[in-house]
């Protein structure tokens, strides 16, 4: 069973940054799917961005593609979300998920494995 556990949330002031990690353990495949997902109470879990774990580039959601950097270190199993410039409608619980499809996506559906979220909270 795939073990994601996200760690890195806080509580930060608007135009702050933060670096969330989600630790990968015990998959199976040497190289997967992984994705940020982020959700407010009474919204959707909606897509942050994705990247393969293997060759390809990684995938944002549009809006959000200019403030945040997704990156994943093999060796380490630990997926990064760089958080710049945040702004009060970033506050919300980031989850961390993983797929064996070998390529990026955003669509909450095809992701199997979901960690138990970190949450970030950004304040004026």
């Amino acid at each position: 069973q795939v073990q994601l556990v996200e760690s890195g949330g806080g509580s930060v002031q608007t135009g702050g940054s933060l670096r969330l990690f989600c630790a990968a353990s015990k998959y199976t495949y040497s190289r997967y799917c992984m994705g940020w997902f982020r959700q407010t109470q009474g919204k959707e879990r909606e897509g942050v961005a994705s990247i393969y774990t293997g060759i390809g580039n990684p995938y944002y959601a549009d809006c959000l593609k200019r403030r945040f950097t997704i990156s994943h270190d093999n060796a380490k199993n630990t997926l990064y979300l760089q958080v710049n410039s945040l702004k009060r409608e970033d506050t919300a619980m980031y989850y961390c998920a993983a797929d064996s499809r070998p390529y990026a996506a955003l669509s909450r559906s095809l992701y199997d494995h979901w960690g138990q979220g970190t949450q970030v909270t950004v304040s004026s």
